[in-house]
């Protein structure tokens, strides 16, 4: 590894630290006040940052105690996703999860130590409980969960229309299909984050992904 790649790996772990730090603060601080009467000042300076950085990651409070929610990747990956026929659609869909949410941040690194993994434990239980309690923050993340689910059905419509053609004659049927093929991979997808919280976050997120995925896939192949 070069002197650039080791220092651009440095600045990233840095950053996935100082984004941990101010959102275990958020949760902490609203754990213990409530929501209403924690303020970004108060979440900075617990976690150790000014309110300057605090915005350079993240747009208000609720955002740092709703968390990060999965993005699409870029057009380059899905077209390859749209174009991996014959490949079985639940592979593609759990890489384009994979690369859909940050790992690194969920997870921690590979050779994260036991601190970051009870850091990220700690930080998925306080903000569970929170969305439990706040039924505005709850609101908020299902809103934007929906968003994701809505783009990536679109996403699979394009692959089931190249998969079968056919399937263009009848946008319903095409458009219902996707519906049942994304419902089915969020399902692995929510097997996938609870296993991995039940462990302590221990094993990157992204194995805990394929794992899921591949005992669905096995479920399917026995259910006839």
């Amino acid at each position: 590894m070069s002197v650039a790649e080791e220092e651009l790996g440095l600045r990233e772990r840095k950053r996935l630290a100082t984004r941990r730090a101010i959102q275990l603060a958020a949760v902490e601080l609203a754990s213990q006040r409530g929501f209403d009467r924690v303020t970004i000042d108060e979440i900075s300076h617990v976690a150790n940052v000014s309110p300057r950085t605090f915005f350079n990651y993240f747009p208000s409070k609720e955002s740092a105690i709703i968390g990060e929610l999965p993005e699409l990747p870029d057009e380059a990956r899905i077209e390859r996703f749209v174009n991996a026929g014959p490949e079985p659609i639940l592979d593609g869909i759990s890489e384009l999860l994979i690369a859909a949410i940050d790992t690194g941040e969920l997870a921690g690194d590979v050779d994260a130590s036991s601190d970051t993994a009870r850091t990220v434990q700690e930080l998925h239980k306080l903000r569970r409980a929170l969305l439990k309690d706040n039924p505005e923050l709850f609101a908020q993340r299902m809103a934007s969960m929906h968003q994701f689910e809505d783009a990536l059905s679109t996403i699979v419509q394009r692959r089931l229309a190249e998969d079968d053609p056919s399937l263009l004659s009848d946008p319903e049927v095409l458009h219902q299909r996707a519906r049942l093929v994304t419902y089915v991979s969020f399902a692995g997808m929510r097997h996938a984050w609870s296993c991995w919280a039940d462990h302590g976050g221990m094993e990157p997120l992204a194995d805990r992904l394929r794992s899921s995925f591949a005992e669905l896939q096995a479920l399917g192949a026995h259910v006839r």
